[in-house]
This record gives structure tokens, C-alpha cells and sequence, in this order.
């Protein structure tokens, strides 16, 4: 597979940054390189301070600009398709296949639906995201003024969005109405991931049994807020983590032995609707992805 372009991150820097060397402000923010990798980093020149090379040692001050200028390099295989199911001069809105990721992050650069999509249509602006492993509906402005309306709607809670998710154990009750806050918790490889937490920002779900099965149950799920990892956190918060995720456990926290990371696959989740009004027309638009066969229901007896 040919290698990307490479990539620059930028960041211009807090408070919290001042008085460390640059080594050891990056070794300690992006713990997903060791502090050796960052020190090779810096002596081949790819770190730069303001404008200029720098060797690591320097002292920050907040306000100043650090630019990792990361190398080409090969990504991970994803599947590389989606399926369109609505097309305007407007808006575009496709299916996402699990595996493959909606934005750059991570390892992942031009092995993303962004870059796919933004192939065919260059000023496409993706109105939401789903993780990695998550398939289903994701929707894209075509412009900026499209963007900024539909950015309104989401604010004021006018966008209804459907999910389905296949979760741990078999619910006792039909509907649960979950408000778990959301923010930043422990993680023992990364510093820190999204959870269930009293400090978090207010988060709002709907969860509906579709199907029990044995031991596992199939809910639909409505998001009223929009926050990271949502549906993973508040499943698992009521007692029902997904099926196969590596990364939360019951309570909504990561597992308390060996958690995976935010974009591990292994579960079973699917964006299955969004219903909005069309930002130019006003019609109610009612779009929908047909969930995967694992996630349908099977109407059979529960054992």
C-alpha cells in the first residue's frame, strides 16, 4: 500500500504547558509514543517551535505554536466504500461501514470517509461523526452556509437521531431513560477517555428493547445530546455494555482490567436514522441505513 503525505499537527499552547521542555510536554500529553520516540522525533528535525527546529529542551511559554510535522507513512487496512442514500445541492448523506474511520485521528489520514467522500465532492463538511467500529447514516453539508444552518439545528436539539445497539445481558425493563453525565475519566494507556462521570457535561439517551436473546439483548437507541462514545457509555452505565466492546465495562467506565482503546472495534453498533428539516426547503427529511444482519431481529424464542 502506498504511503500518505503525512500530516502536521498543530497546537498553540495552555497554561498547562508552561515551564516544561518541549520533550517532556509531549511525552507526557501524547502518551501514545514513549518519550524515547519523541526524542527521535525531535532530533530528526521533525518538531518545530514558532517556525523553528526545535531540540526539545526548550522551555514553553503558553501562547507559543508546536508542530509535529509527521512523516508519510503506511496506514491500516479499512474498507474503502460507502453508499450514498441521499444527494442534493445541498446535503449528502451516507452509509459508513464498520472499520472504516469518519475523520483523520490516530494513525489514520487518507484511509477515512472524509477523504473518500471529499474524492467526489471537495467541499463536503461532515455534520457528525461515528467511531470507528460504529456503522451506519453520517451526514455532510456541501457548503459552509449549509453547514452553519444545519450546526443550528443540532444546537437546538431539532435533529432526532436512531441507533441500534447490541448489548450484554437481558434488560429487565422495556424502556430506560438514561442521563448519566459524560467526561473525561481515568485510562490506564491513555491518561484519560470519555465516561460516565458526576463532573461531565449533561447527556440525555432513550433506550428501547427490541429483542431479548440469550443473554444479550437488542435495543434502539435515541441520542438527545451528542456526546463521545454516548451509546457505549450509557449501556454500559445501566448495566449493559455492548457485546464485544473492548473498552467499557458495567458503569459506564473502562474495564477495570486491561481496557481497550476508543477506536477498538469488536461491537455491534449502527447510526439506523436521522430525521431533520432540510435547511434550504424546510421538508422533513427522514433518512435511513437498513441495519446489518446482526442487528436485526430475529423474532425467536428467548431462552
Amino acid at each position: 500500500m502506498p504511503l500518505n503525505d503525512g500530516y502536521v499537527y498543530r497546537e498553540q499552547l495552555g497554561t498547562r504547558a508552561r515551564g516544561q521542555s518541549a520533550l517532556e510536554y509531549l511525552a507526557g500529553r501524547y502518551q501514545h509514543s514513549s518519550e524515547q520516540e519523541w526524542r527521535e522525533r525531535f532530533s530528526r528535525g521533525e518538531v518545530l517551535l514558532d517556525g523553528v527546529i526545535a531540540r526539545g529542551e526548550e522551555r514553553l511559554r503558553a501562547g507559543q505554536h508546536l508542530h509535529w510535522h509527521r512523516p508519510p507513512w503506511e496506514e491500516e487496512d479499512v474498507p474503502l466504500r460507502y453508499e450514498r442514500v441521499h444527494e442534493d445541492a445541498e446535503l449528502l448523506a451516507v452509509i459508513k461501514p464498520s472499520g472504516l474511520p469518519t475523520v483523520p485521528a490516530g494513525g489514520f489520514l487518507n484511509n477515512t470517509l472524509l477523504h473518500l467522500v471529499r474524492q467526489r465532492y471537495p467541499g463536503a463538511i461532515p455534520m457528525h461523526r461515528l467511531g470507528r467500529a460504529t456503522s451506519g447514516l453520517v451526514l455532510f453539508a456541501r457548503t459552509q452556509a449549509v453547514a452553519s444552518l444545519l450546526s443550528r439545528s443540532w444546537r437546538e436539539h431539532a435533529v432526532e437521531k436512531r441507533y441500534r445497539a447490541l448489548a450484554i445481558g437481558q434488560a429487565e425493563r422495556d424502556c430506560y431513560d438514561i442521563s448519566a453525565p459524560i467526561g473525561l475519566v481515568p485510562h490506564p494507556r491513555l491518561g484519560s477517555v470519555h465516561g460516565a462521570s458526576e463532573s461531565g457535561k449533561p447527556s440525555r439517551s432513550t433506550a428501547r428493547v427490541l429483542e431479548r436473546r440469550p443473554g444479550q439483548t437488542l435495543f434502539e437507541v435515541d441520542i438527545h445530546t451528542g456526546r463521545a462514545e454516548q451509546i457505549r457509555i450509557h449501556l454500559s452505565f445501566i448495566g449493559h455494555p455492548l457485546v464485544g466492546d473492548p473498552l467499557y465495562g458495567v458503569g459506564g467506565l473502562p474495564r477495570a482490567e486491561n481496557p481497550g482503546l476508543p477506536g477498538d472495534g469488536g461491537y455491534l453498533l449502527h447510526a439506523e436514522s436521522l430525521s431533520f428539516d432540510h435547511p434550504r426547503s424546510g421538508a422533513r427529511m427522514m433518512l435511513h441505513a437498513p441495519p446489518p444482519l446482526e442487528l436485526r431481529e430475529k423474532k425467536g424464542p428467548v431462552a
